[in-house]
């Protein structure tokens, strides 16, 4: 059976090195160095567990010089600088400790050493038992009756029989034997020749160090030479080796008891660590969840008003519908839950109509009485995925205000690339809990029930749930947003308020015309089938154009063409890359194929597709813009994907033709100007891109008459176009070997041309050499607005993930402040038509542009005010410019 101590005291100076070096180099996927700081973890952890401690401390050197240094200013000048990969790791280390409850002890111009002797002592002398965890040697000398030490890597324990086994002398001795052996990792000077069996056999002849010196003249050969030219330092050795027992501490062992561990703060940092075994340590059920929640399933009068009574008092309450369908135009209401404090939540259903489901209060009874409340600013609301609820509720006539937070989001701006942004994911991560799924009480697949079906009995606490949940994951969101300012005022200045806006664009939705599209579907089906028919001719014989094995046999074993990459099986791989490169090198059949599924992808993503979208009720189709998905803080959409309408070829352009506006109405199509390259210029400072913006020029021709010495009027349409694709290639990390394969020139000759544009813009290859070494030192990098992203394999070993980390630190700021600047935008022009009700309606929002229907009649009256506010989204040192169209269609306008 394990002895119990009273007091453990752990020497982390020792725990931090020895499993730096004993461990592996570990790295989590971010590139950060995690190897020494979960070893450090395990070791306490298992300490903890085997001898439940009832005090407790953690002991550090404290940073910089000791007294030490003083007495011997080569005390340690030995040592090498501590390498940046153990550096990394303190802080977050002693930050783990803190949130596991353990006492953390660091105290400046003394070591951990002295620290741990003065509080060993004085648990000495107050009758109790200590246990030092620690593998340096020189705690040796502390071990008494009450002291015993234990190296938690090899558990073995010394006590004073232990010790003088090991060392083959006494606990008391221990100062004289190292005195006389000497440190050559700490640079304490000893008697050359002396190891420690030679100076355990002076001491045993002579008694101590006084002794040895006292009869040095006694001691012959080499030995006793080296022992009489260290008889003048052999003082300093003992004083710089003896710990300090006397210090004159704020604080005593009653002091060291260990407080209840910080189980989300923990959570947070073993998968940030991504340490597997120590998040499996966790409790399922902390601090949160310990005890079991309070649900009310509201079903009378009395209940309601009573809740009624406690949200209209409330700082803040969590608020969540349940309805029939994810459709935001066609979900009806079913119930809302709400939640004022955590484990408490109540859940009032309305619409549950499954056979003998029990009476319910009326909806609009009950949203009657709610819509005061919720369209109240001055009552703070919470939610995950508001701008959900808030166009659900439009539907019964209840404008959402007063939105304060939104978990998803915050989130979503405290790390975009940490996890999923869903309510279980955050709420395993955060609070270590598992909520109820809606399969868990709806059932799977083509038996799923709508959740009107779901009985009370279950649907009440699944509904209950997720608003109790959702006002806990903001009590553990909120205050790790505010620590960091940028990231606070980006997520209340931007993402909030963009959620109304949003709800209101997605709501209005855009009209489609169905005729052209059904006759673009006509006209593609064609086409594609004369695609069929010449990819037969060249192939030979009839086959599959989607199956990989049937175009790979044909391929590589009938046609003979060469193998460009190979699957993880070994096989010659048919991908989209391959057929591309294939194509390039002026292959028919594969140029063929990519044609043939280029098409089949507009037609059943677009021509077949829009008009199966189009709502009955409102006669359009609505689109769900989604903010927190894209990691660089870009919107994007789906049902349908607006982002990824192609409009480089004919056939894209004409599925643009298909979106028009109401009759009497124009669409307005408001674009940013080459807006991520004027960022460019802003970040850079590059003269010459700085003075080409605010001279108004073409920047790609600019550019061209930069890099090959000419006069702007002097470029040809094809210079201009290289010089287009090398500004935006490089935005985008583009090798002078893709930009070769792109312009169809030889790979020396993209080279020169990249070499010139740096020699022309040195304030780009500055930027992007100081944002890559910014990058690996911060693992993040920013937008102009504070938006972060995180690069988890900025530092990784593996040079092509780190390469790839560097191209996305050099465009995502660039990217990222587009994406800002955009949503920016959209809040400004969505403020003015609201305050001043133009008969406009912002109707779509597409990468870097904003459409608008607007009155035919007062189209040139819009388009100042949207300009203005599109071009006063930011304040950069060049002039952000906004083209505005107007047209019939969305192509015309664009």
């Amino acid at each position: 059976m394990t002895k119990s101590y009273p007091l453990i005291l752990v020497d982390g100076s020792s725990y931090l090195f020895r499993a730096y070096h004993a461990l592996p180099k570990l790295t989590n996927s971010r590139g950060e160095p995690t190897g020494a700081l979960v070893g450090v973890l395990n070791m306490l952890r298992k300490l903890r567990d085997e001898h439940r401690p009832e005090r407790i401390a953690v002991v550090f050197d404290a940073p910089g010089k000791t007294f030490r240094d003083d007495l011997y200013p080569k005390y340690k000048a030995n040592r090498p600088p501590l390498p940046d990969d153990l550096r990394e790791q303190i802080e977050p280390l002693l930050t783990v400790i803190r949130a596991m409850g353990l006492p953390l002890v660091v105290v400046p111009d003394v070591e951990a050493d002295d620290v741990i002797g003065t509080l060993a002592m004085r648990a000495a002398e107050a009758g109790l038992d200590t246990l030092v965890s620690t593998g340096d040697k020189d705690l040796a000398q502390l071990v008494d009756e009450r002291i015993t030490l234990v190296n938690t890597m090899s558990d073995t324990f010394l006590d004073r029989e232990a010790v003088k086994a090991k060392f083959g002398v006494a606990p008391e001795r221990i100062v004289d034997l190292l005195s006389l052996t000497g440190d050559s990792v700490d640079n304490i000077p000893g008697v050359a020749g002396c190891g420690p069996k030679t100076a355990a056999k002076w001491l045993a002849a002579y008694g101590d160090l006084d002794g040895v010196i006292a009869h040095a003249d006694e001691i012959k050969g080499k030995a006793g030479e080296g022992l009489r030219a260290a008889l003048e330092q052999l003082p300093l050795a003992r004083e710089l080796t003896k710990i300090r027992c006397d210090l004159a501490l704020d604080f005593g062992p009653d002091d060291l008891h260990p407080g209840e561990p910080d189980v989300v703060a923990l959570r947070d940092w073993y998968t940030r660590l991504e340490a597997r075994r120590l998040l499996e340590t966790l409790p399922d059920d902390d601090a949160v969840a310990n005890e079991a929640p309070q649900y009310d399933l509201v079903l009378d009068e009395a209940d309601f008003e009573a809740w009624l009574t406690r949200l209209a008092g409330a700082d803040l309450f969590a608020f969540d519908t349940e309805t029939t369908s994810l459709d935001y135009m066609r979900a009806e209401l079913v119930g809302v839950s709400f939640a004022i404090e955590p484990g408490r939540a109540a859940y009032v259903p309305l619409a549950h109509a499954y056979p003998g489901a029990p009476d319910q209060l009326g909806r609009d009874s009950v949203l009657a009485r709610l819509k005061p409340l919720l369209e109240d600013p001055r009552r703070a609301k919470v939610g995950q995925n508001l701008k959900y609820d808030m166009s659900v509720l439009a539907r019964y006539d209840i404008h959402l205000v007063g939105i304060a937070h939104d978990t998803m989001l915050e989130s979503y701006v405290l790390d975009s690339t940490a996890t999923r942004h869903d309510m279980d994911a955050l709420a395993k991560k955060y609070l270590g809990r598992e909520t109820i799924s809606f399969e868990a009480v709806a059932g799977k697949g083509a038996k799923q029930l709508t959740f009107d079906q779901v009985p009370l009995e279950t649907a009440g606490d699944y509904a209950a749930e997720d608003a109790e949940v959702t006002l806990g994951l903001h009590q553990a969101l909120w205050p790790r947003l505010e620590a960091v300012p940028s990231l606070a005022g980006l997520y209340r200045e931007i993402e909030m308020p963009l959620v109304p806006v949003l709800s209101r664009m997605e709501r209005t939705g855009v009209r489609i015309d169905r005729d052209l599209l059904a006759a673009q579907s006509r006209a593609l089906t064609k086409r594609i089938q004369a695609l069929e028919e010449q990819a037969y001719a060249a192939a030979g014989r009839p086959f599959n154009l989607g199956s990989p094995k049937q175009i790979g046999a044909i391929f590589f074993d009938e046609k003979k063409l060469p193998v460009v990459a190979k699957t993880p099986s070994g096989a010659p791989s048919t991908s989209e890359s391959v057929l591309e490169r294939l194509a390039a090198d002026g292959y028919e059949l594969p140029s063929l194929i990519l044609e043939h599924r280029r098409l089949a992808k507009l037609r059943s993503t677009y021509t077949d597709k829009l008009p199966q979208m189009i709502n009955p009720a409102t006669g359009r189709v609505h689109t769900s813009y989604h903010q927190a998905v894209a990691a660089t803080g870009r919107l994007s959409s789906s049902d349908p994907n607006l982002q990824n309408i192609p409009i480089r070829r004919d056939e894209g352009r004409q599925i643009r033709r298909a979106f028009v506006p109401e009759p009497g109405h124009r669409l307005l199509a408001a674009d940013y100007s080459q807006i991520e390259l004027r960022i460019m210029a802003h970040l850079s400072g590059d003269e010459r891109l700085l003075a080409a913006f605010a001279a108004g020029q073409d920047i790609h021709r600019a550019t061209a008459a930069e890099i090959l010495g000419l006069s702007p009027e002097d470029v040809t349409g094809e210079q201009r176009r290289s010089a287009k694709a090398i500004n935006f290639g490089l935005i985008y990390g583009m090798s002078a070997f893709g930009l070769a394969r792109q312009l169809g020139i030889e790979r020396g000759a993209a080279q020169d041309y990249v070499d010139r544009y740096f020699a022309r813009y040195p304030g780009v290859r500055a930027y992007m050499d100081r944002t890559r070494a910014q990058a690996h030192e911060d693992k993040y990098v920013e937008t102009l607005f504070g938006r972060r992203l995180y690069l988890t394999d900025i530092n990784h070993s593996n040079q092509g993930r780190r390469a790839g980390a560097e191209r996305t630190a050099i465009n995502a700021p660039l990217q990222g402040t587009a994406a800002d600047v955009i949503k920016r935008a959209m809040i400004a022009v969505d403020d003015w038509i609201e305050r001043e009700r133009p008969p406009v309606r912002l109707i779509m929002q597409v990468h870097d542009e904003l459409v608008f229907e607007v009155a035919e009649d007062r189209v040139d009256e819009a388009a100042e005010p949207i300009r203005q506010a599109m071009e006063g989204a930011a304040e950069l040192a060049v002039p952000l410019l906004v083209d505005i169209g107007v047209g019939g269609d969305w192509d015309e306008a664009h």
